[in-house]
Formats: structure tokens, sequence, C-alpha cells
């Protein structure tokens, strides 16, 4: 009936302690309506502005999303760019008392223009600055308390100067002394600094890269190389629209195709990989299972404009359009139910399976899934099952939920104005 739907139950509040590059997304969004009469350039008349945290700060409000517990850890300058990304942070309930002031440092803002849907220019304010070693001691110094109920790293980097080898190594170590699994986005040719992080996530390029090869030589002996580099557990390489593929110590190898209805901007897909991966083993999930789930979130990452934030009720109403092949769902399964329905609005239609499928019943059927979402309830404890498959046929039929011991948690944990019951 479903693959991944069932896993969700197992997520819970757990926390994730993020490092990185943390940089400032701001959105110029307008329209364009003529050319320029000074040069031959489009004018964007300027609608709206938005700023948002970028960078690893985007890994983070990923992991807020989904419901993740989330300590930061990076470096701000004493400036508007550094204040408004702290505030940002500590409103979406982040742990921020690992963020530091760097004085000398300039935050990196990265200022896109958009106009009627297309990206026309970005604009980046930033100069490299490496993280000063008095700035460096007072953060590693602050580390054991900074892990303490930690239960996954994930470290963001972007090349900024803010993840120096005496700091990676540091936080690395002072993860495994209290084992806790390490996952790093890496950046540049130099892995050697990733030295003992449990996976490394590089993307294509950056593999090849790292491991000094051309793109026309097998992927497996980048992998390897990468592997003797870091002494990782496993490599994870992100290969756009062909997906994940995982290499293990042992040799072994898995690859798993990405989910893309339409690719509408690549911008933080793989912040989303990043967040959704350490959430998933924060929660104890097995690696491929992790690696599935990050894919889809990769997926509706891409489908949106600018750094998306997938939430589990998204991530649920995903999964359960991907893997759900015949609309019903029993125990196992309700979480994901409930997940994906969230606060939104439906019809609840209790029908027993003895009254088989008459005309009134498919009359009032086609009349309720006008209103909202149609979710029919079978109170029968052993319904027919071509009845079942008949109801499952019927296009205007969101969901069906068979009579479970859990179906009065999924009602009572909606608001009763958002629930319209019906007996036939």
């Amino acid at each position: 009936m479903v693959r991944l739907t069932g896993v969700l139950n197992q997520f819970s509040n757990r926390k994730v302690l993020v490092a990185g590059d943390l940089m400032l997304d701001t959105y110029t969004i307008g329209k364009v309506q003529r050319i320029s009469p000074e040069a031959p350039v489009a004018v964007v008349l300027v609608q709206r502005e938005e700023h948002r945290p970028g960078g690893a700060g985007n890994v983070i409000l990923n992991l807020v999303s989904l419901g993740a517990q989330v300590v930061a850890v990076g470096r701000i300058g004493a400036d508007p760019a550094g204040r408004h990304m702290q505030h940002a942070l500590s409103e979406e309930g982040v742990d921020t008392r690992g963020i530091f002031v760097q004085k000398d440092l300039m935050t990196p803002v990265k200022n896109r223009v958009l106009a009627d849907s297309q990206q026309i220019v970005r604009v980046d304010h930033e100069w490299k600055t490496v993280l000063s070693h008095e700035l460096e001691q007072e953060i590693i110094a602050k580390l054991p308390e900074l892990l303490k109920e930690v239960d996954v790293v994930a470290i963001s980097d972007y090349g900024k100067g803010f993840l120096s080898k005496g700091f990676l190594a540091a936080l690395i170590s002072e993860a495994k002394k209290q084992k806790i699994p390490v996952i790093a986005d890496p950046k540049g040719v130099d892995f050697s600094k990733y030295k003992h992080a449990t996976i490394v996530k590089p993307n294509l390029g950056e593999a090849y890269a790292a491991a000094n090869l051309t793109p026309d030589m097998p992927l497996e002996l980048a992998a390897e190389r990468i592997l003797d580099i870091t002494n990782a557990e496993t490599i994870m390489v992100t290969r756009s629209e062909a997906g994940i593929s995982l290499f293990h110590r042992n040799g072994q190898r898995q690859d798993f195709p990405v989910r893309i209805r339409e690719v509408k901007d690549v911008t933080g897909a793989g912040d989303t990989v990043l967040a959704t991966l350490a959430y998933a083993l924060a929660n104890e999930l097995p690696l491929p299972t992790a690696v599935q789930l990050s894919n889809v979130t990769a997926g509706m990452a891409i489908e949106r404009f600018g750094c998306a934030r997938i939430t589990m009720s998204e991530l649920a109403r995903r999964l359960l359009e991907d893997d759900v092949s015949n609309k019903v769902f029993d125990d196992e399964h309700l979480f994901a139910l409930q997940a994906a329905l969230g606060d939104k609005k439906f019809v609840l239609l209790s029908l027993s399976g003895e009254e088989g499928l008459t005309s009134k019943i498919f009359s009032t059927i086609c009349n309720l899934a006008r209103q909202n979402e149609l979710l029919i309830y079978i109170r029968d404890p052993h319904p027919d099952e071509e009845f079942i498959k008949l109801l499952a046929s019927i296009h205007d039929v969101a969901f069906i939920v068979l009579k479970t011991e859990s179906i009065h948690q999924l009602f009572d944990s909606m608001n009763p104005e958002q629930v319209h019951l019906v007996e036939v």
C-alpha cells in the first residue's frame, strides 16, 4: 500500500546542531515593463523586498519547518544584515547561543532580483574573511555545552571562511566523543578538513574535483578516494536530476532516483537535502530511508522559486500522492494522513459497506467533494474488499480510512470546525 508514509510516525522533536556559513538572502521582486534608455537592460519596477536567512541559515529554516529543535553555530558581522539574521533565527525558536559576532566581518548578503518569476541578476555583497584565532578558541570552548542532547551535527560549508580546519577538527572530535553522527556538506577541493565525519555529502562536480578526477572517470573511483581522504563511513553524492548515490566503505553502491514534477529553481535544494537527511537520522531512521525522504523534499524544493522550506505536512501530502496506490489507510499510515491534512478543511463521510454504492451514496459523494477534499470513513470492522476498490476508483474520493483503534486520535487532532460529519 505505502512505502515511505509509514515511517513518518517515527519522527519526534529531535535536536540538530547546524554549523556553517550564515548569509542573508534578499529578494527584490518586481515587474519589467520597459528597456532602459541608458543601456540595453531591463528596468525592474520594484513591488516588494524579502529578507531571510541563507546558507547554513536556510538549512536551519528547513529543519525548523520539519519540526526539529535546532542549535545554530556560526558567525555574523556587526552590521544590519547580521542583526537581521540573528533576530530572524531567534524568531523561529532557534537556539542562537552559538552565533558569534566577528567585528571585521561583513555578513554575506546575496540579493536576487526577480521579475515575472524569473531571476534577472544576483548581486553579492561579501568578501571571504578567515575565522579569527580568538573567536575560533571561544567557539571551541563552548562546543561541549552546545552539543548537549544533540542527536545529529550538520555541517553546511559555503566556503566563506567560518569553518576553519581547527574548528572542524574540534567539532567532529567532540561530536564523536559524545557519539553524535556528523554530516558534512562540503565546499572546495580539500576534503581532509572533514576527516572522521560520518557522512560527507558532495555534489557531482565537488566529488570529482576533490578526488582530482575528470567527470569521464567512474564515480566509484572518486567516492573511493574521498573515503580514503575523509575516513568517512559513507559518501553521499547528489547528482541533480540523476538522484543521489551512496558509496559505503565496504564497496557497496546504492542509487536513489529523484522525484521532480517541474524544475523551477534549484536554489537551496542541497540545503533541503541536508536538513531532511539530518532530521531523519536524528530520528534513527535507516540511512537508505533517510536518503529517499531527502530525495522527495529536494524534488519539492526544486519545484518552487527561491530557497524553499518544506513542512512535515507538505512532505506527508507528497508521499501520499506518490506512494499510496489505492487511497486506503489503516493504523500504520494514519500519522501520514494526519500530517498531510494538517489544518486543511475536509469533508468526512461515514459509510457502512453493507449499504453498497447506492445512487444516493454516489450522489452524496459528488456533492460533498465540491466543498473540500473528501475523506470516507468505513465504520465496518471487516468491509467488503470490492466495495473499497469501487470507492477508491471514484475520482472525487481523496482518502479512505478503515475502522481502526486510532481513528479517534485522528479526529480529535482536527479542529471540529474544519470537519463535516455526514452519515448515509
